[in-house]
């Protein structure tokens, strides 16, 4: 283990992956991760690590607990190897609102490694020892990186895991999932971390499933439904070939493939971004420099002092993301906005639940494009940014389990294959995962 530290400062040094780099290795447990190295995304708490969920207003943050998740993995033997870069709170699709340095694409330093999850997506690629990831998604943080780096990340239904001691972002959608160079890796680290919390009373109170026990299983006659609505107009040409191929192979497996419709996608984003805005401008409102993190002199009536500290410590799409949460909450527009995106939540909810009645499974791109250059990302206005979720934030606003899985490359870039499953079947799609996997 201090050999993998050793490799990962040098890993580091090249992609900018971590936050915080562990300086020791510590006693090596036993148990299912005995001898794994596990990263931990910045926004999870480790006790006696700093955790700065990618934001200067934690800088010097060292929980004096560790988040359930992670005393699960120290239990089953596993040695923390760090806290792995990531967009402040979660606030991006490229991992480029970070005040800790940018990390790099594996397959290409000058493009992104997709965000919010992008320094653990980015290890888990390069990676040469044996590792798996503990990462966060809230409207897409796990899939896109996964995505954009070639390996795969599982984003689990919401309540599979505990949050407990997770930095929030929003309440109603965080998920903590895994990343892994393999289905394998990625199926043995969730089903370490699943389970019942007493410490978290949003978890689900359903046993903990072996994920792994979904390995190897045969997809002859499952049903695989392919959205109509993912594969239209803003999904390049290039990657929608990708998919297409592999869902045929899957096909080939013996799968059953027909087109499903989920109607309400084309609002899906913007309820999304309504509700994810309007939390995480409540959650926000902790940060004020008087418990923990970034302070200042004692100067002023309090609304001074607390505007000072987070005018200093906030970036600037921190700062967009509380004024239009804020302004979604206020008297007078809490009706036409966010109220109205919880009843379209509801009815993107429907809309997979009547999918799941007729199939199994369904199958798409996680992302319309392949990881973008830092130049062209430059370019973009906040709203470009936004709709590169397209994909990802309606099965997060259902709260469904979902994988990506590489399926390919386009210019030399990986491309994702997703697969999603209703509330609580994780292990259909890690089996048709698996399938295709292996079956390629």
């Amino acid at each position: 283990m201090r050999d993998v530290i050793r490799r990962a400062r040098l890993l580091d040094e090249r992609y900018n992956i971590f936050n915080a780099l562990a300086d020791d290795a510590g006693e090596v447990g036993t148990g299912r991760l005995a001898g794994y190295a596990v990263s931990v995304k910045d926004n999870i708490c480790t006790k006696g690590v700093q955790t700065t969920a990618g934001s200067r207003i934690l800088e010097g943050y060292v929980p004096p607990f560790d988040a359930t998740v992670v005393s699960k993995c120290r239990d089953e033997g596993a040695f923390i190897l760090g806290k792995t870069t990531q967009d402040e709170f979660g606030f991006g699709t490229f991992n480029v609102n970070t005040a800790y340095g940018i990390p790099r694409n594996p397959h290409d330093p000058e493009r992104s490694c997709g965000g919010s999850s992008g320094g653990a997506a980015c290890l888990t690629a390069v990676a040469d020892f044996p590792h798996a990831a503990i990462s966060e998604s809230t409207g897409g943080s796990i899939s896109c990186p996964a995505s954009f780096c070639g390996v795969v990340g599982v984003t689990p239904t919401y309540g599979r895991t505990s949050r407990w001691g997770l930095v929030d972002y929003a309440n109603s959608l965080d998920k903590i999932g895994v990343m892994g160079k393999t289905v394998e890796e990625a199926a043995l680290l969730l089903s370490v971390i699943s389970g019942p919390d007493e410490y978290d009373s949003t978890v689900l109170r359903v046993p903990p499933e072996d994920f792994t026990e979904s390995l190897g299983g045969s997809v002859e006659g499952m049903r695989i439904g392919v959205p109509e609505e993912y594969l239209l107009e803003g999904v390049e040409e290039m990657v929608a070939e990708r998919v297409r191929s592999a869902i045929d192979g899957l096909q080939s497996l013996g799968a059953v493939v027909s087109d499903v419709s989920l109607p309400h996608t084309g609002v899906s984003l913007a309820s999304y971004y309504i509700i994810a805005m309007a939390e995480a401008s409540t959650n926000l409102a902790k940060f004020c420099g008087l418990r923990y993190g970034l302070h200042m002199p004692l100067e002023g009536n309090f609304d001074e002092y607390f505007s000072r500290v987070r005018a200093r410590g906030f970036s600037e799409e921190a700062k967009r993301r509380v004024i239009l949460g804020t302004f979604t909450r206020m008297a007078g527009y809490r009706d036409a906005y966010y109220l109205k995106a919880l009843r379209v939540r509801t009815r993107v909810i429907k809309d997979f639940k009547r999918a799941f009645e007729e199939v199994d499974v369904l199958a798409a791109p996680t992302m319309p494009v392949v990881a973008p250059r830092f130049d062209e990302i430059e370019e973009m206005e906040p709203i470009q940014h936004y709709m590169m979720d397209v994909l990802t934030v309606a099965p997060n606003l259902a709260g469904i389990p979902m994988i990506s899985v590489p399926c390919g490359e386009v210019g030399g870039m990986p491309v994702g294959l997703h697969l999603m499953a209703d509330h609580l079947q994780e292990g259909k799609m890690i089996r048709a995962a698996h399938a295709y996997e292996v079956g390629r």
